[in-house]
């Protein structure tokens, strides 16, 4: 009943976790971004700003794309993987929206300046380097209180904010220093769907 159209790519892994944790069954669409397959028709029909994650719900008719607004669908179809009380419902809310407007683009950019242009500039990488530094010192702040985002229950906003801090563990963004944040990393980590939703799809080859 639910096409995924994704790549190996933090974005991509907050919903292969998501499906994994919520035992729904699915398809998935590997879309090679390094070959341009996110550039081709059929794909920009379901998404014309050509980015994945792209979520195809046959059973509602629904299509989403935005991992923010595909993680909401999920919990909302489901009633899992979003506090049901008010308070615990929206810091889930907060921190997930935190995230998508802060966490997600900024680091993106800090992947962008340090490690993905050709031409180095020194002065967008010290400056997305103390930016991404401060959104890790904000979580790990509210951690240094709760076990997960939105309070002691586990939700789709550890889940965005795990797809990055994953990919910055791999590329050697250090965030060490901030111990409840590194701690709640690894607790994450150890969930059986995560470890499955992070390996999926194959790593695109480039061939």
């Amino acid at each position: 009943m639910i096409e995924l159209y994704t790549d190996s790519s933090p974005n991509g892994f907050k919903i292969t976790i998501a499906l994994e944790e919520l035992g729904l069954p699915y398809t998935l669409r590997h879309v090679r971004i390094e070959q341009g397959e996110n550039r081709q028709a059929d794909f920009l029909r379901l998404n014309p700003h050509g980015r994945i994650p792209v979520l195809v719900d046959h059973e509602t008719g629904i299509t989403l794309f935005e991992s923010a607004a595909i993680l909401l669908y999920l919990a909302e179809k489901t009633g899992r993987l979003l506090p049901t009380l008010p308070q615990a419902r929206w810091q889930a809310m907060q921190w997930l929206l935190f995230h998508a407007s802060s966490v997600g683009p900024l680091i993106g950019q800090r992947v962008h300046f340090e490690l993905g242009s050709s031409e180095k500039n020194p002065a967008a990488i010290e400056r997305y380097r103390q930016l991404s530094n401060a959104v890790f010192a904000v979580l790990d702040q509210r951690l240094a209180g709760h076990a997960y985002l939105a309070g002691e229950e586990y939700s789709i906003a550890d889940i965005a904010h795990f797809g990055w801090s994953h990919i910055a563990r791999i590329i050697d963004f250090d965030f060490s220093a901030f111990t409840h944040l590194s701690a709640w990393h690894e607790r994450v980590a150890s969930r059986p769907a995560v470890r499955k939703g992070v390996s999926l799809p194959a790593p695109a080859t480039g061939a």
